[in-house]
């Protein structure tokens, strides 16, 4: 019995052997530790865990955090907090924010504060931003404001500004205002705009005013627009208008008319009209289809 109870307990053990897990060697990957929670700490993470910290780790990380938020501070960040800052640092800080604020008002800067200005610099920036404004009205911009100028520079305001009308004027803009015009400058205006339409008409441009042109002129116009329709014609052009030839134009151009037909026939174009046909310029075009259909024969054996 002590025999049979012995090999059933050997046997037992050695199926708990066989059947437990084997043991594998850990992975590097397993193995490799996360990146430690000091470096998580010292580069401001969100999984630094501080309670986990030594003393002299604490103190790393403190001064690590110091440096970050001064930098902050110095760049005028929202990350900045002023109540971290030493006495030196804050006056470092203080003089930082007021250089940038100078530079801002300094470039016309929307965001600038003159009122943390020092006296001095402040009258300065008044001079600058008066000789912005004195140039901005100098150019006509639109956010002059003329209240702060002062006789001198209204006067010389004035000036441009009259003579950036009267460029204007003199160009035939739209813009022109010729009640600011002198009788002089509205008398040479005047002589600018009858040459820029008389120039318009002899160019077939819609911006002519016929009712302009003196009499001479108007011949003139008439004899140009003659020529150039006349070519038109004869060039077969879609801007030819027939019925503006005279009699003998007219005649002349009907050779062309025809040989044009004559030719659109031989090819076989819609712009044939086979009733202005001929007799012999018919022969002429069934001799053309002919010889088409005799070339096309040959090349398809």
């Amino acid at each position: 019995m002590p025999v049979r109870l012995t090999l059933v307990l050997c046997l037992l053990g050695c199926m708990g052997a066989w059947a437990a897990p084997q043991s594998q060697p850990k992975s590097k990957a397993s193995s490799a530790l996360p990146e430690s929670n000091l470096e998580n700490c010292l580069h401001g993470l969100s999984g630094c865990d501080v309670s986990s910290l030594s003393p002299n780790e604490i103190k790393q990380v403190a001064q690590v955090a110091a440096k970050r938020n001064l930098e902050s501070c110095m760049e005028g960040s929202t990350l900045c907090d002023p109540t971290r800052l030493t006495q030196a640092e804050a006056t470092a800080v203080q003089t930082a924010r007021y250089r940038r604020n100078l530079e801002k008002c300094t470039t016309g800067s929307p965001t600038c504060e003159p009122l943390l200005l020092n006296p001095k610099d402040a009258e300065t920036l008044h001079k600058i931003s008066q000789g912005r404004n004195y140039t901005k009205c100098l150019d006509g911009s639109p956010t002059c404001d003329p209240t702060r100028l002062t006789p001198s520079e209204g006067k010389a305001v004035e000036t441009a500004s009259l003579r950036r009308n009267l460029d204007r004027c003199n160009q035939g803009s739209s813009n022109c205002d010729p009640l600011l015009l002198t009788p002089t400058e509205a008398s040479a205006v005047r002589v600018g705009a009858t040459r820029r339409n008389l120039q318009h008409c002899e160019d077939g441009l819609f911006s002519c005013d016929p009712t302009e042109l003196t009499e001479a002129e108007a011949k003139a116009v008439r004899s140009t627009f003659e020529r150039r329709n006349q070519a038109s014609c004869r060039d077969g052009l879609a801007s030819c208008q027939p019925l503006e030839l005279r009699a003998a134009d007219l005649n002349a151009s009907k050779a062309g008319f025809r040989s044009r037909n004559v030719e659109a026939c031989k090819s076989g174009l819609p712009a044939c009209d086979p009733s202005l046909l001929t007799g012999p310029e018919m022969a002429a075009v069934t001799a053309a289809f002919q010889q088409r259909r005799s070339r096309l024969r040959s090349q398809s054996k």
